[in-house]
Order: structure tokens, then sequence, then C-alpha cells
């Protein structure tokens, strides 16, 4: 059984951009869809598409890269785990990398990265980083 299925989201991405893989496949929940859907809107990955299966979907995450191979997406960590979860009002989001990265917030308004949140002036929980 997964206790923490945001983790194990971050630990496949992770692994498939060590390994050059052109997409990742997981298994899909609202939240997963979600974060893709926050990586998309921030330019971090190209796209994701749902395809259903028995006995389960599957999330299907197409990874970006650079025009010389460089990877987009250089760290993905996770900040609020089951165990001890990290809130954060809308003017106290970490700053990652001086700016250049962004936390993805699980909000009221849904989830959304640092820079929409701060927009619509809204705080919640921090899930991760991505840099």
């Amino acid at each position: 059984m997964m206790t923490d299925p945001v983790a194990d989201m971050l630990t496949r991405v992770r692994n498939a951009l060590q390994n050059e893989s052109p997409f990742v496949d997981m298994p899909t929940s609202k939240l997963k869809v979600g974060i893709a859907e926050v990586l998309q809107r921030e330019g971090y990955i190209w796209d994701f598409a749902i395809i259903e299966g028995k006995p389960a979907s599957t999330l299907r995450v197409n990874l970006k890269y650079g025009p010389n191979g460089e990877r987009v997406i250089q760290n993905l960590r996770r900040i609020s785990s089951p165990g001890c979860r990290v809130y954060s009002a809308a003017t106290d989001f970490p700053v990652v990398l001086q700016g250049l990265g962004i936390c993805i917030i699980s909000t009221n308004k849904g989830l959304l990265s640092s820079r929409e949140a701060k927009q619509q002036k809204v705080g919640g929980e921090v899930l991760c980083t991505v840099w």
C-alpha cells in the first residue's frame, strides 16, 4: 500500500528524467492530475494524458527537454508530507532558486503555483518545489 502518492509521482518523474525518457506513466488520481496541470501551465512539461484502462487508468506525463537534451526540471522536492504538513500564507511562500523555481500549493481554489497563489492572494499547503 502506498502512503504518499505525491512523493511517488515526484520520484517517478525524477527517475524518468534521469533516464532521459520522453514520458512517464503512473496511476491516476485527482491530485496527480492537478500537479501535472500546474507543471504544464508553468512550462515544465509538454503535456499529460489520462489513458483509460482496466482495472485503473494511467496518467502519462510527457517530459520536456531543451534543444541540447538538457532537463527542464532540474529538481523536484517534496515539502509537505503526510506526517508533517507545511502550510504557508500568500505572503510567506518559500523562495525557490531566488525566484526561478516554483512551489506547488494546495489551496481552496485548487492546486496553484506559488506565482498564481500570490496573485490571487491565497495560502495553503506547500506540496513541493520545482526548479
